[in-house]
């Protein structure tokens, strides 16, 4: 089988797409005939039928939508390729760009930076967007917490810690020293947008329990998730670093004995092989361990 071209599967996704003809032409700037051959010859080389047609109908068949899927991946990659390789070729060579959460990450990162030998930039993002930024491309190095898969990401783990429950003052909770993830069973909990079904479930402390996650507010930072915490609208589990940032009088934590420790790590494109990220890591790891541990957790 003769190897299948970008273009080709730029022309496929515009049909798949738009799921008219006419339409995905328009949208490619060419005329229907051509992307009509185009996407013929794409089915001739693979050896399948990609597209059930008829005078009223364009769709999808199941081999079609498997490489819907797996296009969208190969056209990400070859796009990432061509704005880091742009980024490589620059002079003199652009600082190191690292993205972080706001509160606890980047004040690591700060001291990270202060110690690092190579120009750095720091970007602050929201829960998802680091590792969004780093596999497009911007980002060279991603501060993130390391509490699922990465995917084809390297990842180095620079410190773990406990969790806390952020509960609101009175809340019937607050009257026990220690909790235990049942104890947060079928009790509304933050959403981070984009999060998946494990994220959902390490946050709210049923990849312990197996439970249910009751849905609360959607949040985009920890400022809003406490917000909906002091409110009454959700408790939440924290790490105890981000309960030692924020004491409040209106939020109590707890301890919870069982839930699973959260992560903070370095992630990299999987075989990078510029210098200028192993300088970073080694020196994140040095200045890491360092670090102060985090001690008692406030009452709120």
């Amino acid at each position: 089988m003769d190897d299948v071209e970008v273009r080709e599967l730029r022309y496929f996704r515009a049909v798949a797409e738009e799921l008219n003809f006419s339409r995905a032409a328009e949208r490619l700037g060419m005329a229907q005939p051509p992307l009509s051959r185009a996407i013929r010859l794409l089915e001739r080389r693979l050896g399948v039928q990609l597209f059930e047609r008829t005078s009223r109908h364009v769709a999808l068949t199941p081999a079609g939508r498997v490489l819907f899927t797996e296009s969208a991946k190969a056209l990400d990659a070859v796009t990432t390729a061509v704005r880091r390789t742009r980024r490589a070729a620059q002079q003199p060579p652009p600082a190191l760009l690292v993205t972080a959460k706001p509160g606890v990450a980047t004040e690591l990162l700060r001291r990270i930076a202060d110690g690092h030998p190579d120009p750095v930039e720091i970007r602050v993002g929201g829960f998802g967007e680091r590792a969004r930024v780093l596999c497009d491309g911007p980002a060279d190095v991603a501060v993130l917490g390391c509490d699922g898969d990465h995917g084809d990401l390297d990842v180095e783990v620079l410190f773990t810690e406990p969790r806390v429950a952020a509960l609101p003052a009175g809340h019937e909770l607050t009257h026990r020293d220690v909790l235990a993830c049942a104890d947060l069973a079928g009790r509304a909990t933050p959403l981070w947008p984009d999060s998946s079904a494990a994220d959902r479930a390490y946050w709210a402390g049923q990849d312990v329990t197996g439970g249910v996650v009751t849905p609360g507010p959607v949040v985009h930072d920890s400022a809003q998730l406490l917000e909906a915490v002091a409110l009454g609208l959700a408790i939440a589990l924290l790490p105890v670093s981000v309960a030692e940032w924020h004491p409040r009088t209106d939020v109590v934590y707890r301890p919870v004995v069982d839930a699973t420790p959260y992560s903070l790590a370095l992630a990299w494109p999987a075989g990078a092989r510029d210098l200028r990220i192993a300088r970073f890591v080694r020196t994140a790891v040095e200045v890491s361990a360092a670090r102060p541990r985090p001690g008692a957790v406030p009452a709120g």
